[in-house]
């Protein structure tokens, strides 16, 4: 499928969800992979504020990209955020939705006011 880039140079993305790792298997607790890398992958909660509408969302970062010094409610950044839509069939159900992944998630500022 594709993967659409994210602009989020005018969003405010607020940190909800501390670091977790990313669980491939429920059952057995396998912790999921990056594919190409076998590095460890990190899920965090964000709320993403842009044009005045926000959204809570998951975004799956590898270990090496979570970076000291986040807390829970300030502001992050996620270098190289990619939006990526999936669909599955699961016990007979069609499912879909859209996986966040980014290289980082790292502190991060308000946005300046645009001046007008």
């Amino acid at each position: 499928m594709r993967v659409i880039r994210v602009d989020a140079s005018t969003a405010t993305i607020l940190l909800t969800e501390a670091p977790a790792p990313k669980v491939r298997d429920r059952q057995t607790g396998e912790i999921a992979k990056d594919a190409v890398t076998g590095e460890a992958l990190m899920t965090v909660g964000v709320v993403y504020i842009d044009e005045g509408e926000s959204s809570l969302i998951q975004v799956t970062v590898p270990e090496s990209g979570v970076t000291e010094g986040l807390t829970v409610g300030a502001p992050v950044s996620l270098p190289g955020l990619v939006a990526r839509p999936w669909q599955s069939v699961f016990n007979g159900q069609e499912r879909h939705g859209i996986a966040y992944r980014a290289t980082a998630v790292a502190p991060g500022a308000f946005p300046m006011a645009q001046a007008g």
